[in-house]
């Protein structure tokens, strides 16, 4: 919105033509974010006190967790709210990309809500059914990656880039659908099982929405994309305003969320950040690269997987409890040592993501 308001009144003083450096714009973009987190943050946590929107823990859980019954959930909406308002504001409006994240982002984020809404109101630890909450996030991924793939108007736009490797492209045509869709339902319920502890999720949500927001500039701008040999997207630029919004959301939601928490995320930011990092992530053909930075959230989901796996084909459970976050919580680690190693973690994973812009 500024983008045209800036256009218009640079006819009267040439200063407002600044508003067109999209630099500036993420800049802004996630400093509004932050301020918006900061300003109706602690009013949201006072009406989800108010009206006792509180966490239902899981009996079979950690027994240290039993003490953040009732302790406000749904938090993630104030992410959701920050993000989307920031972006409107900040961003180009007639970006497809743009729309397209916004879209599955709020899409993801309603599913948490109906999921949230049943564990409150219900008092249901499990909130909605697997299956329901699947076929919702399917059928968003689905419209969402069929449209894109539609929409596109260069073959690059649908070729899979190997990270490390600057000559291996690969033309994926129609396989691109399955991997598009497979990389935002993953994403979004991996981040989703990464939301056990207070701050464990958001922090590296933050770290990989940044660097992914990198890429998204570098991809749209020519010159930086032919010099670092990675895929020259026009439009993915905008996307850089996104993750500013992202990134300062996260900020200031952390800034409530930090150990001990006073609100929790809940379904309705984990599922709609997760699905918003693989959609930019498809969007700026960086699949394989989301897959390094966020480890963390793969290391989560594959220890479910193994742990599934195992009880079910020996009965025996190679960790004490799934997701290994709980693991490390019942072998004795502090609960902040665990958020802050895998933050560690993380900002390494995030480090060696960015090292594939020079190492090709």
């Amino acid at each position: 919105m500024m983008l045209y308001i800036g256009d218009y009144l640079a006819d009267f003083y040439g200063g407002f033509s600044v508003f067109q450096y999209l630099t500036l714009r993420a800049i802004l973009g996630a400093l509004t974010a932050l301020v918006l987190s900061f300003m109706v943050g602690p009013i949201m946590i006072r009406k989800l006190t108010h009206y006792k929107v509180g966490q239902a823990v899981r009996e079979d859980g950690p027994q240290s967790h039993l003490a953040k019954a009732g302790t406000p959930t749904m938090g993630g909406a104030l992410i959701l709210v920050a993000v989307t308002v920031s972006t409107l504001l900040w961003g180009d409006l007639s970006n497809r990309y743009l729309w397209a994240v916004l879209l599955v982002t709020l899409g993801f984020g309603a599913i948490g809500w109906v999921d949230d809404y049943r564990k409150v109101v219900y008092q249901d630890p499990n909130g909605i059914s697997a299956r329901s909450k699947f076929l919702g996030q399917s059928f968003i991924a689905t419209v969402a990656v069929v449209w894109v793939y539609m929409s596109a108007s260069t073959v690059t736009e649908t070729q899979l880039f190997v990270p490390f490797f600057k000559d291996i492209v690969i033309d994926l045509g129609l396989l691109y659908l399955p991997l598009a869709f497979l990389v935002i339902v993953g994403s979004s319920n991996a981040v989703n099982l990464t939301d056990g502890l207070d701050g464990l999720a958001i922090m590296p949500a933050v770290l990989v929405g940044g660097a992914l927001g990198v890429f998204a500039y570098l991809s749209g701008h020519v010159e930086f994309a032919r010099y670092l040999a990675i895929p020259s997207l026009p439009e993915a630029g905008e996307l850089a305003v996104f993750c500013g919004a992202l990134v300062g959301a996260g900020l200031g939601f952390l800034w409530f969320n930090t150990y001990p928490a006073m609100v929790f995320m809940g379904d309705v930011g984990a599922l709609a950040l997760g699905a918003a990092l693989g959609m930019v992530a498809i969007l700026v053909r960086q699949e394989l690269v989301l897959l390094i930075m966020g480890g963390v959230f793969v290391l989560e989901t594959v220890s479910v997987m193994i742990q599934v796996a195992s009880f079910k084909l020996t009965g025996r459970r190679v960790f004490r409890m799934a997701p290994i976050h709980h693991h490390f919580e019942l072998k004795g680690w502090p609960e902040p040592r665990v958020i802050v190693r895998f933050w560690i973690i993380t900002f390494i994973l995030v480090l060696i993501g960015l090292a594939t812009l020079k190492i090709r």
